[in-house]
């Protein structure tokens, strides 16, 4: 693997670990755009910490993977990837395409994620 694949899923990775760190933070503190999304796609409010506690178990994994530790790395990556497959599927089964976007953005990630350590740990 190239120095340019390597940083740049590297860069991915991190920028998963700020994402999940944000949105739980956001989860934690019923952020109003995440309590608004999360009616429209008919989650129930006392779910949030639940889901937040998810995320954050995946974000931590992935520091964890990034300090050494590449098989649980890549583990909590493909959790993350699952997680936000099944966000996709919520928005798409509620018909809430216009921000759709957001579990893509964040499934993406989680993506890169998972291919940095599958490729770390091959």
């Amino acid at each position: 693997m190239n120095d340019f694949v390597l940083t740049a899923l590297v860069t991915v990775t991190v920028a998963c670990v700020a994402a999940n760190a944000f949105i739980v933070a956001a989860d934690l503190f019923r952020a109003g755009f995440v309590l608004a999304n999360s009616a429209e796609v008919g989650l129930r409010p006392e779910l949030l910490p639940c889901l937040a506690a998810l995320k954050g178990a995946g974000a931590l994994g992935l520091v964890v993977g990034l300090a050494g530790i590449t098989p649980l790395g890549l583990a909590a990556a493909i959790g993350l990837v699952l997680f936000y497959l099944v966000a996709v599927g919520a928005h798409l089964r509620a018909s809430v395409l216009h921000t759709i976007a957001f579990p893509l953005l964040f499934l993406a990630l989680a993506a890169g994620a998972t291919a940095h350590f599958a490729l770390a740990t091959a």
